[in-house]
């Protein structure tokens, strides 16, 4: 456990959460009746936003206290318009686990399945660790927090943008498909977005030499999370889901890594209005890399076809397709990477 010693104030619980949304000035009162501690600890800090006031006055007049400060949206504090402690913390993003954490324990086929979330790898009943997880989360941080004010529109928005996962985010179709306008489609993906649960990755249009898309790719943080909401039936072809599944898993591994590295705006995808794409570019100040992701064990020269355009347009950048084949080889100018080893260098 990190920070064994310090001192906690853990929000989700009733009581403790009463007492300090009544009165967020006892934090204070804690810190002085236990001197000899150095870091305090506040989780779910977005449910008493004035106990932020309180955090700022004692960083102010004592140094030698810190703070951690846990928290899964930070929407309501933004909403609420409170001291958000700009220039005096830092902003750290928690992400699930990655491959390299886990090294002799990672799977590749149990990570697409069930993504990597902490507390739902190696549990022994996955995916009804992910169904209550969801549940959980749709209870506690939608409806308890008033986001929205149709949780059954909301849950259909939730289905029906499952199946835009590693897709261009189109709202109008969004919109039909569950039946609201799309201005409140707009609102949800905002909300997804201040939950971390979904992102939008931005196309890479630096210094472009052929006309681009506009709109971004969407994905949720967690391949799991992403395999429970979305629906399933008959009609649908298993080798779609597991690719979906496999380029979900190396986006959550290329966000963790950059966001490790301190990196913000470094993740990218490139498509052209012709349609030729490439999934991920990954643009930082010592990284130039263009990575493809295939669900095959075989690969084709139009595989590469997307790569070989985007090196054409930017001969500076390293082209690499991620596939779930077991050889690490060049092929027409291209690196081929299998999936799991590709994760565990991350």
């Amino acid at each position: 456990m990190a920070f064994p010693k310090a001192l906690r104030v853990d929000l989700l619980d009733s009581e403790t959460f009463r007492n300090y949304k009544a009165r967020p000035e006892r934090l204070s009162d804690l810190i002085a009746a236990n001197p000899s501690a150095r870091t305090v600890v506040v989780d779910e800090v977005q449910k008493v936003p004035e106990i932020l006031d309180v955090v700022h006055l004692i960083m102010e007049n004592n140094k030698s206290i810190q703070f951690v400060l846990t928290g899964s949206s930070a929407r309501k504090l933004r909403r609420a318009g409170v001291n958000l402690l700009g220039g005096r913390a830092l902003k750290l993003s928690m992400h699930p686990f990655v491959a390299k954490e886990l090294q002799g324990e990672f799977s590749l086929e149990g990570a697409l399945v069930h993504g990597m979330l902490p507390i739902v790898y190696g549990a022994a009943s996955p995916l009804r660790k992910l169904e209550a997880y969801i549940d959980l989360y749709i209870r506690e941080e939608i409806q308890q927090e008033g986001l929205v004010r149709d949780l059954g529109s909301f849950t259909r928005f939730l289905e029906a943008i499952s199946f835009s996962h590693g897709s261009q985010l189109s709202i109008s179709s969004v919109a039909r498909e569950c039946g609201v306008k799309r201005t409140t489609v707009n609102g949800y993906v905002d909300i997804l977005q201040d939950l971390l649960v979904a992102d939008v990755v931005p196309v890479f249009s630096k210094r472009a030499k052929r006309e681009l898309v506009s709109h971004g790719k969407f994905y949720f943080f967690d391949t799991g999370v992403w395999r429970t909401l979305r629906p399933k039936g008959p009609l649908d072809n298993p080798s779609e889901i597991d690719g979906a599944a496999l380029e979900g898993l190396v986006y959550q591994h290329l966000r963790a890594k950059l966001d490790l590295d301190g990196v913000r705006d470094g993740l990218f995808f490139w498509r052209t209005r012709s349609g030729v794409e490439v999934d991920f570019v990954v643009y930082t100040q010592q990284t130039f890399m263009a990575v493809e992701v295939k669900n095959a064990t075989r690969v084709q020269p139009s595989d590469v076809a997307g790569l070989r355009a985007f090196v054409e347009d930017y001969p500076g950048a390293t082209p690499v397709l991620v596939y779930r084949g077991t050889e690490r080889i060049m092929f027409n100018g291209v690196l081929l990477v299998p999936a799991g080893e590709f994760l565990l260098s991350l």
